[in-house]
């Protein structure tokens, strides 16, 4: 089979020349991006190492999560990679315990440790979610200012949760 435009020789050339330069613009501007991009989150404080920075604003919070009614465990060592990367938002134990470091002031957010711990946001039901702040409502969920010192207790329920399961058996209230 020859392929519109490959049968005259001349055409051929002009539509292989065509497109070997418009694949070495594609690659050019493919590698100039991830370049730029690289240059840019080097001091993004959500995506560098901390380990060889001298970090002294810190914040220390602890979290809560309950997910479909039920206690979900935060893990220890969220943030820490076996010596090799110290991101700012970390946990040493188990307990609920989040620290936040950075060079200077930064207005981290309980959001950005889930999105650290690759907490499943988007299965969650966001209309059903809350989050509490010292045991008040905060009206900005995730995006909640993390403060030292402070509680924040996360109530999520999941997109295939069935709340029908809980009531089922229960006797009827009167």
């Amino acid at each position: 089979m020859i392929w519109p435009g490959m049968g005259d020789p001349t055409k051929r050339k002009k539509i292989l020349k065509f497109l070997g330069i418009t694949a070495i613009i594609a690659m050019s501007v493919g590698a100039g991006s991830s370049l730029l991009q690289g240059q840019f989150s080097q001091n993004d404080p959500l995506k560098v190492c901390i380990n060889d920075r001298e970090t002294p604003y810190k914040i220390k919070a602890t979290l809560e999560l309950i997910v479909d009614g039920k206690k979900a465990d935060i893990p220890a060592n969220i943030g820490l990679t076996d010596g090799e990367c110290h991101r700012t938002m970390y946990t040493l134990s188990d307990d609920g315990t989040i620290y936040a470091e950075w060079e200077e002031e930064y207005p981290f957010q309980i959001g950005h440790f889930l999105w650290m711990w690759d907490f499943p946001l988007r299965d969650m039901d966001q209309s059903k979610s809350t989050m509490y702040v010292n045991d008040k409502e905060s009206p900005h969920f995730i995006n909640h200012p993390l403060q030292d010192g402070y509680h924040y207790k996360g109530v999520f329920t999941s997109k295939a949760y069935d709340e029908s399961k809980d009531s089922d058996f229960l006797p009827p209230e009167n």
